[in-house]
């Protein structure tokens, strides 16, 4: 089963290295650059695609136009990460894949659940998260939201294992 790893803002930001924005999760689950290099560096290698959410980009952008320090450089290397998705390099999914969730239709059901799970807290932009997650999962890809957000996580599809089929005996 091929395997999707949506990239959340928490994790983008540490990954991008942006001021005010080096840590996150739970103390017990610390994200940093380090572990998030690593984890990204083990998934590639395992063969996953790199799933890069509008909703992801559109706050990490925000919170790298408000950085201290040199925007400059991490506008850059943003934008190289959101144009390798643009155009589908590996191991990014092409960003054409998600249009699908941007329709009115689309965009309609997603207010209609955000307007139920708004009422615990949950972003929009979280919301969106979700709907792509839900999309992938709907393509029979094993899906990951990588994120330092428990709330988030918990909205994570679950693969059913009955249906992986199992290889042959030899």
């Amino acid at each position: 089963m091929k395997k999707v790893l949506i990239l959340d803002t928490s994790i983008l930001c540490v990954w991008l290295r942006v001021p005010g924005k080096l840590t996150c999760g739970p103390d017990s689950a610390r994200w940093t650059f380090e572990s998030v290099s690593a984890k990204l560096d083990a998934e590639i290698a395992d063969g996953a695609t790199l799933i890069l959410p509008l909703a992801s980009i559109i706050e990490t952008g925000n919170h790298i136009a408000q950085a201290h320090g040199d925007r400059h450089a991490l506008v850059n290397a943003f934008v190289n990460h959101i144009e390798s998705a643009l155009d589908g390099r590996i191991p990014w999914a092409a960003f054409t894949e998600q249009s699908a969730l941007l329709g009115n239709d689309a965009l309609k059901n997603t207010l209609l659940a955000w307007r139920q799970t708004a009422l615990t807290g949950q972003s929009l932009g979280d919301a969106m998260i979700v709907e792509v997650a839900r999309y992938y999962s709907r393509y029979n890809f094993m899906v990951e939201i990588f994120t330092g957000d428990e709330g988030l996580k918990a909205y994570e599809p679950v693969v059913d294992t009955r249906l992986i089929p199992r290889r042959r005996q030899r």
